[in-house]
């Protein structure tokens, strides 16, 4: 769901290009390993959406990426609280080990669309792909 509400949480859809081939980050949730998502966390008190996206994608799954555009706010409802998650469109420019106990994994677009856990993330993922489109990204 797309909401208009400011964002509290920020986080990417990334991805790399491997011998044409381009590959897209997920990352296991870390209260349930079995959950595959995209890396997000809280926007610190001070942070732009920008800066959090890029600390949480590091933190989470030890990649470093840069934020190539915005994708949409997603609202999520959970057990006692409310997100507004900003998604950005992100391209990895150096890998790395995943934090919080975490496992990653890097899988061509349509193998993470069947991955992902959630229905809101496979959108992401779409916007992802379009925006993509738009640059000449394939």
């Amino acid at each position: 769901m797309t909401t208009s509400a400011p964002p509290t949480h920020a986080g990417g859809v990334i991805y790399r290009v491997e011998r044409d081939d381009v590959e897209f980050l997920l990352v296991t949730a870390r209260k349930r390993p079995d959950e595959w998502v995209f890396p997000k966390g809280h926007i610190e008190i001070g942070e732009t959406p920008e800066q959090a996206a890029v600390r949480e994608v590091r933190e989470e799954s030890g990649v470093s990426a840069d934020v190539i555009s915005f994708l949409e706010d997603v609202h999520i409802r959970l057990p006692g609280e409310d997100q507004v998650v900003r998604y950005f469109l992100m391209r990895a420019v150096q890998r790395g080990v995943p934090g919080e106990g975490r496992r990653s994994l890097w899988l061509p677009a349509e193998d993470a669309l069947s991955r992902l856990t959630f229905d809101e993330a496979r959108g992401s993922l779409r916007k992802a792909l379009d925006a993509m489109r738009e640059r000449g990204v394939s």
